[in-house]
């Protein structure tokens, strides 16, 4: 009985948190990882034993899921629910639906496997583009077009773009800045949380303030895009929880996936999907300042063009 409560609970948090995107069937892997984070007892441990076995999850009643998780027939019904699902059935449909579409492209191959320290560098190099191939796929999935877009309009129209990270989002931070100053974008990336800080004070209605963290929840990072939202700018996190407290602060949430191998945890398995949501972002940008940002990028690079080795010669 205990459990039960305990399973409504948190199915129920779940749910009321925000209204679940009822999409296709796709992507219901990518939701599963998104949401675990946020789950609790009986329903993370029905989440936990799908994502370690999808294609055995795909063929088991819900009774097998049921006995396999340790749960009962009941949580895995408070489970579909909360990942957006009417019953046990859609679920299995959307599991299967998608390890098919991965297993036919390859995918699956060493997804899951520990990387060991005498496997040679080809099977490495496989299982790092499987995971890498696959957490891409589930970045396009979980991505909202609609928020790259409301995302893309405000930093076209801002006069200030602050960019706020910390450790590997910060190395992703500065790539984003990079690209858009190279197009006439005032953009800062800070790192330093009192500089940071300090930059994210003199923001106001207009400006832009973005924060990356994967898991949204580093306190530096929240503090320097919750004082930009304070004095009025569109604040926009890239994470890969949309319940992180950073997504619940940010008026866009744009959503990754990752895919962790061995020595590569979630946080650094995030960096490729980051890279192709902020590009994605920096090109819409750059398409709504097409006059502007060709000349700016025109004339950068004719400024370094003199430091380019001259051709016809060797070293």
């Amino acid at each position: 009985m205990a459990e039960h409560e305990a399973d409504t609970t948190a199915a129920t948090a779940v749910v009321d948190a925000e209204p679940v995107d009822r999409r296709s069937a796709d992507g219901v892997l990518a939701r599963v990882r998104a949401g675990t984070g946020e789950l609790t007892g009986a329903l993370r441990r029905v989440a936990e034993q799908v994502l370690s076995d999808p294609e055995a999850a795909a063929r088991a009643t819900i009774v097998e899921l049921a006995e396999r998780s340790g749960t009962s027939p009941a949580t895995i019904t408070r489970f579909c629910r909360a990942m957006g699902f009417d019953g046990y059935a859609d679920l299995r449909l959307g599991i299967a639906s998608e390890t098919g579409r991965a297993r036919s492209a390859g995918w699956t191959v060493d997804i899951g496997r520990e990387i060991q320290p005498g496997d040679p560098l080809a099977r490495v190099l496989d299982q790092i583009m499987a995971a890498d191939t696959r957490a891409m796929h589930d970045t396009a999935t979980l991505l909202d077009l609609a928020e790259v877009e409301r995302a893309a309009v405000a930093i076209a129209g801002a006069a200030r773009v602050n960019i706020f990270g910390a450790s590997g989002s910060a190395l992703v931070g500065e790539e984003m800045q990079f690209s858009l100053h190279r197009i006439g974008v005032a953009a800062w990336a800070w790192s330093d949380v009192h500089e940071g800080l300090a930059s994210a004070a003199l923001l106001g209605v207009g400006d832009v303030a973005l924060g990356i963290s994967h898991t949204g929840q580093t306190r530096e990072t929240i503090e320097m895009l919750a004082e930009a939202g304070s004095r009025g700018a569109t604040t926009v996190a890239l994470t890969g929880f949309p319940r992180s407290p950073l997504a619940e602060l940010a008026d866009i949430v744009l959503l990754t996936a990752s895919q962790a191998t061995t020595f590569r945890p979630d946080a650094l398995s995030a960096r490729h999907p980051q890279l192709v949501v902020l590009d994605l972002l920096y090109i819409a940008v750059a398409q709504r300042t097409h006059d502007r940002a060709h000349a700016a990028f025109r004339r950068t690079a004719q400024a370094v063009d003199g430091h380019k080795a001259a051709k016809g010669t060797t070293s």
